[in-house]
């Protein structure tokens, strides 16, 4: 594994920190690389993501140094955007604790997690406009997805940074919480995520995932598997259980 990504192991979850202080987390292909290796890992043993970043800054945004010198066949190969994709397809949830700095690449970063975790000095945005390309690593689609057209048009159309307030009220972010606060409200997170049912919390990520004319075909499908389920039989079981006592 790269120097540029920490991985660590937890009882509940891995923990992902982008480690190039020095770059402000800049992401780079070294550790795009990373993150496509931490994929290929997540996909074959699901587990629940934490992403974070090293130094007080989650990340910067690409290395402008690479992406200065890259050209057409580099844009269309998506090397951001295929890696984005693929953390936003992992099986089990993925949790961002975005602190400081998360800007352009980093920003997008942030946007492809399941659910995302302020700290008081989070500046969020997309200024690629200002650098003579646009936020093409999922931006365009996802911001929207989270934050209304309107909003998402003004970010990405005027290079706007959101504050951790801003971010909060428009909903990029589910709360603000001091750094520490917030990596260990991650970690609750991946607790409670730990302690419910790993395929049933999987089909409602597909589902979530799945596009606005696949539903409710793809619940009902996702249903009649779960309904089959042992899991599903020893834990309603066990609830109706507790209910007797």
């Amino acid at each position: 594994m790269s120097q540029s990504l920490r991985i660590e192991e937890r009882d509940t979850h891995v923990l992902a920190t982008l480690d190039r202080p020095e770059k402000r987390n800049a992401i780079d292909q070294e550790l795009v690389d990373a993150l496509h290796e931490l994929c290929a890992t997540l996909e074959s043993e699901p587990r629940t993501l934490v992403l974070t970043g090293a130094g007080g800054t989650f990340a910067a945004g690409a290395d402008i140094a690479q992406l200065r010198e890259r050209r057409a066949d580099d844009a269309r190969a998506g090397i951001n955007t295929r890696c984005f994709a693929r953390i936003r397809s992992l099986p089990m949830p993925v949790i961002a604790v975005v602190d400081g700095y998360a800007l352009g690449g980093g920003a997008e970063l942030a946007y492809a997690a399941d659910i995302r975790i302020g700290t008081p000095s989070l500046k969020i945005g997309n200024p690629e406009t200002g650098l003579g390309i646009i936020a093409a690593a999922g931006a365009t689609w996802r911001l929207r997805e989270i934050v209304g057209e309107p909003l998402a048009a003004e970010i990405l159309l005027t290079g706007r940074v959101l504050g951790a307030d801003e971010a909060l009220a428009a909903g990029l972010v589910t709360r603000v919480l001091e750094p520490d606060e917030a990596r260990d409200e991650a970690a609750r997170i991946a607790a409670r995520i730990a302690a419910l049912d790993p395929a049933a919390t999987q089909a409602t990520k597909r589902a979530l995932l799945a596009p606005r004319d696949a539903h409710p075909a793809i619940d009902l499908e996702e249903q009649a598997v779960l309904f089959e389920s042992p899991e599903k039989m020893r834990r309603m079981t066990a609830f109706l259980e507790r209910k007797k006592k």
